[in-house]
C-alpha cells in the first residue's frame, strides 16, 4: 500500500500489429513515438512540464537501446526532461509504472509518463559464434589470397542458418525451456486438457472481436490509437484477432513445443506482435495543478520469484500478497487482468488458487483462495488474440483494467502478468 495516492490520469496504446515473418512497418521508438504523442495532445500541460519518461523495452535494438530517451525527444518533452529504459522481461512496461510509481512517492517527480514498448518482428537474425569468427578472419586478412583462402572454407551452414533472436530470447538460460515449455509443465502439472486451451483461446479471439466492433478496441474508444506509415497506410486495429477462430480450427494445429506428447499450440498461445502502450501518472499536487481528471489510481503493487521452469505462475505469486493486505478474495475485485501468454498459463494460475496442496507448500496459505469467477476475468479477451509485445503488455493490462472499471462503474481490480525468468508481477488499481 502507498503512502499516498498515485494517479492514472490518462493512457494510450497502439494497435498490436502481428508478425508476418519479416520485419514490420516500424521499429520500436516510430511505435512509442505515435502513441505517445497521441496522448499527450489531449493533456492541459506541455509535454516539457513532465519530470520524466520511463520506457520498458524488453528487445530494444542496437540503434535505440536508451529508446526511453528517443522517443521522450521525439514525442516533444524537450531536452531537460529526462528519459530512460527498463527491463524487466515481459512485465517492462509494469515495471516502468512501478519505476514511476517510486520516484513519486519519493518525491523526485510529479508527473511521469510511463510505460511499454516492442517491436519483436524486427527481433535480429544472430550469426552464431563460427561465423563471427570468420568474418573477424576475413576483416583481419591483409591478401587477395588470405582472403581467397577464407572464401574456400567458408562455413556454410552457419551462413544459411542464422540463430534467430526471438527464439533465443524466449529461451529460459538457466533452465533451458522455451516459455512454451513451461506452459507446458502448467498443463502437465494441473491436468489441463488441449480442448480446455483451445476453448479458452476461442474465448478470447470472440471477446476482442466484441470489443473491436463495440469501440472499446477501436480507435475512438479512449484506448487504442491509429498508426500512420510513412506511405500514409492506416493500421486502426489490433490485427492478430481471428474472426474464425473455433474449436474445429484449433483443432487442426500441432503442438509446437512438445511435438509427441504436448498440448501448447500456436494457436492457444499469445502471438509475436509490435505495440507500444502508455499511462499517464501524477501525484495529488500535479493533479490539482493541472487541474487534471483522473482515470483511476494504483494503490499497491507486487514482484514475486518463483521456479523458472513455471514462470507461468507468477501471477499467482504476485497478486496474492496483494490480497492478503488488503484483505481481500479473489472475487471481491470487481475485475481481473491476467495477461495471456499462454491459455495453459493463465489455466495453471487459476488451478493453482483451487489447489490445497500448492496454496500450502507455495504460497503459505492454510487454505486454497478458491474459484475466480471468469466472468471478472480478461472481459474484452487478451494476449491469445491481441497479442503480447512484450515490454507494452504489462503496461496494456493495467491501462485497460481501469478503462474497464471506469466505463462499468467498477471500483477495483488486480492487473497481473507472468515474467519469464520465473518472476510475477501485479498491481492493485480502482477509479476515483
Amino acid at each position: 500500500m502507498f503512502s499516498q495516492p498515485i494517479y492514472v490520469v490518462d493512457g494510450a496504446r497502439t494497435p498490436f500489429l502481428k508478425s508476418k515473418n519479416r520485419p514490420g512497418p516500424f521499429a520500436a521508438s516510430d511505435l512509442a513515438t505515435q502513441a505517445g504523442r497521441a496522448l499527450l495532445m489531449r493533456q492541459p500541460f506541455s509535454p516539457s512540464q513532465l519530470d520524466e519518461v520511463i520506457l520498458g523495452c524488453a528487445a530494444p535494438s542496437v540503434d535505440e537501446v536508451n529508446i526511453g530517451r528517443v522517443a521522450a525527444l521525439r514525442m516533444g518533452t524537450g531536452q531537460k526532461v529526462p528519459g530512460w529504459t527498463v527491463m524487466r522481461n515481459c512485465a517492462s512496461g509494469m515495471q516502468a509504472v512501478d519505476s514511476g510509481i517510486s520516484n513519486i512517492l519519493a518525491g523526485r517527480s510529479q508527473l511521469v509518463l510511463a510505460g511499454g514498448v516492442d517491436a519483436l518482428s524486427r527481433a535480429p537474425l544472430l550469426y552464431a559464434e563460427k561465423m563471427v569468427h570468420w568474418f573477424s578472419d576475413m576483416a583481419a586478412a591483409r591478401t587477395t589470397g588470405q582472403r581467397a583462402a577464407l572464401f574456400a572454407r567458408i562455413p556454410l551452414k552457419s551462413l544459411l542458418a542464422p540463430v534467430i533472436g526471438i527464439m533465443k530470447g524466449l529461451t529460459d538460460p538457466m533452465v533451458g525451456l522455451l516459455m512454451g515449455q513451461t506452459a507446458e509443465n502448467l498443463a502437465h502439472r494441473f491436468g489441463i486438457t488441449r480442448e480446455q486451451q483451445d476453448e479458452f483461446s476461442v474465448r478470447s479471439h470472440r471477446k476482442v472481436m466484441q470489443a473491436q466492433d463495440e469501440g472499446r478496441l477501436a480507435p475512438g474508444g479512449g484506448e487504442v490509437e491509429p498508426l500512420y506509415d510513412r506511405d500514409g497506410s492506416v493500421y486502426p486495429l489490433d490485427d492478430g484477432v481471428r474472426r474464425d477462430a473455433s474449436i474445429e480450427n484449433l483443432k487442426k494445429l500441432r503442438p509446437f513445443f512438445d511435438r509427441k506428447y504436448g498440448s501448447v499450440t500456436p494457436g492457444n498461445s499469445s502471438q509475436i506482435t509490435d505495440g507500444a502502450a502508455w499511462l499517464l501518472l501524477a501525484s495529488e499536487a500535479a493533479v490539482k495543478q493541472h487541474k487534471l481528471e483522473p482515470l483511476g489510481r494504483i494503490v499497491d503493487s507486487e514482484w514475486a520469484g518463483l521456479d523458472p521452469a513455471q514462470m507461468g505462475l507468477g501471477p499467482v505469486h504476485a497478486a496474492t500478497p496483494i490480497l492478503q493486505r488488503h484483505g481481500l478474495g479473489l472475487n471481491d475485485l470487481d475485475y481481473w487482468e491476467i495477461n495471456e501468454a499462454f491459455a495453459a498459463q493463465v489455466l495453471g494460475c487459476l488451478a493453482a488458487w483451487q489447489d490445497e496442496k500448492y496454496c500450502r507448500e507455495e504460497l503459505g496459505l492454510e487454505k486454497p483462495l478458491g474459484a475466480l469467477d471468469q466472468e471478472k476475468l480478461n472481459v474484452d479477451g487478451g494476449a491469445i488474440a491481441l497479442g503480447h509485445p512484450v515490454g507494452a503488455s504489462g503496461a496494456r493490462i493495467v491501462l485497460h483494467l481501469l478503462k474497464t472499471l471506469k466505463r462499468n462503474h467498477a471500483k477495483r481490480g488486480i492487473a497481473c502478468i507472468c515474467i519469464g525468468g520465473g518472476l510475477g508481477g501485479a498491481m492493485m488499481v480502482e477509479t476515483v
